[in-house]
């Protein structure tokens, strides 16, 4: 890759693009690492943004999703065995693989993640995907959210094997918060991510987030736990899933002092937003249904200026 300087300089260009027109959250933490490791970052995230764009594409039937995206991984196995490409992430992120030796498994477990989301099939009452219990979870939130984790440490640099545990544990945390958060939009395209189990485990049914309003039906007595809160019977599950989300973040303490010095700033500032979200999450009482609870972007650059000072 490097008799095209120019053309890998504009790649990555794209894909630094990409990442601060999509990355809402991750892209803080991507400016405060050094120029070659926020190139890598950037190039992954926009590999893994358009396999995301692929899987949650309503036009496309779920089939030739999920054609789309073995054809998008064998391009990139392609152009990281030599083959030349026109297309600007697969050039920077087969050079960003190379420099930073990632395993291309663990970009095959990535698309694969984003494969998880093309539901197996469509019924207009019931939801087209559900996990049964927490294992199943944990599966998807590792191969969404944990091998991100392992290539980001694969680029922030690390010696002890320890750390790659840590980082699959750390992505499990951001996963679960994504996943409350994101409640009532996963529902509404039929995806309840919380596992059967836990339904059972609290007496709900899931036909309280599956049918098809903001607000669960039923005497209204019995639903909504009130101004500010989760619909009432959703609340101890929420409360369940987010103490369960809480735990994983622990695995962040012991992480930041395993990656290179240059990274901890990036990966401190990663973690704070994440946490800070659950956080809010937690002290809404849970109501991710009136309005969808995020960090401002000056609450963002704050958590960002933090962490430069606090590293530097």
């Amino acid at each position: 890759m490097s008799e095209h300087p120019l053309q890998l300089r504009a790649a990555y260009s794209v894909c630094r693009h990409i990442a601060r027109s999509a990355a809402k959250n991750f892209y803080y933490g991507f400016l405060l690492l050094p120029h070659r490791k926020r190139n890598a970052l950037s190039a992954v995230y926009a590999f893994m943004r358009h396999a995301d764009d692929i899987s949650d594409d309503p036009s496309i039937p779920a089939e030739q999703r999920r054609a789309k995206l073995d054809e998008w991984m064998d391009a990139l196995r392609r152009v990281v065995a030599g083959e030349r490409t026109d297309d600007p992430v697969l050039f920077a992120l087969a050079d960003s693989q190379k420099h930073f030796n990632i395993p291309l498994d663990l970009l095959e477990k990535l698309v694969h993640g984003t494969e998880m989301d093309v539901p197996a099939a469509a019924d207009g009452r019931l939801p087209r995907l559900q996990y049964e219990t927490f294992n199943q979870l944990y599966d998807y939130c590792y191969h969404v959210a944990s091998v991100v984790g392992l290539v980001c440490i694969r680029i922030f640099g690390y010696r002890d094997p320890r750390a790659e545990k840590l980082a699959e544990e750390v992505g499990v945390a951001f996963q679960l918060t994504n996943i409350l958060r994101d409640v009532k939009e996963d529902a509404g395209l039929g995806r309840v991510y919380l596992p059967r189990e836990d339904f059972a485990r609290f007496g709900v049914d899931v036909q309280v987030l599956t049918n098809g309003s903001s607000t669960p039906t039923g005497p209204k007595s019995e639903l909504v736990g009130g101004p500010g809160s989760a619909p009432g019977p959703l609340q101890p599950l929420m409360e369940f899933e987010a103490l369960r989300a809480r735990g994983y973040y622990r695995a962040a303490e012991e992480l930041l002092p395993l990656i290179d010095d240059d990274s901890r700033a990036a990966l401190w500032t990663l973690v704070e937003i994440y946490r800070r979200l659950l956080e809010r999450i937690i002290a809404r009482n849970y109501d991710v249904f009136s309005e969808r609870i995020r960090l401002s972007a000056s609450e963002k650059l704050g958590v960002m200026a933090k962490g430069f000072w606090r590293f530097r």
